[in-house]
């Protein structure tokens, strides 16, 4: 897949961010990345959730969810995506704030 990009993008340069999956870090993918020069790859710390807005989502619904025993999962999955919903209408900026978190900017160079 990375070499039919490398080519429909004229041959540019490719800059891959990844998470530390096995199969991103065994011999193989060294292999094939030390092969294209024209590949960067950065590895994402183990943990990172400060590089994830998503992880501060998730605190968020997590507190919105202590101290209730639902009594099913389906009774579960409807309160979450219910919260998550809540989340995502809220005026008071959450959601831009969670991003904000991360450092990372949204507008493109």
């Amino acid at each position: 897949m990375l070499d039919d990009a490398h080519w429909q993008l004229d041959r540019a340069n490719i800059v891959l961010i990844w998470d530390n999956a096995i199969n991103h870090r065994d011999a193989a993918m060294k292999k094939l990345i030390a092969e294209r020069p024209w590949l960067t790859v950065y590895q994402l710390p183990a943990y990172a959730p400060t590089l994830n807005p998503v992880e501060g989502g998730w605190s968020v619904l997590k507190r919105s969810l202590a101290n209730l025993a639902p009594h099913s999962v389906e009774a579960l999955a409807a309160l979450v995506k219910t919260r998550l919903r809540v989340m995502q209408y809220r005026r008071d900026g959450l959601l831009e704030g969670l991003i904000a978190e991360t450092g990372l900017d949204l507008e493109p160079p």
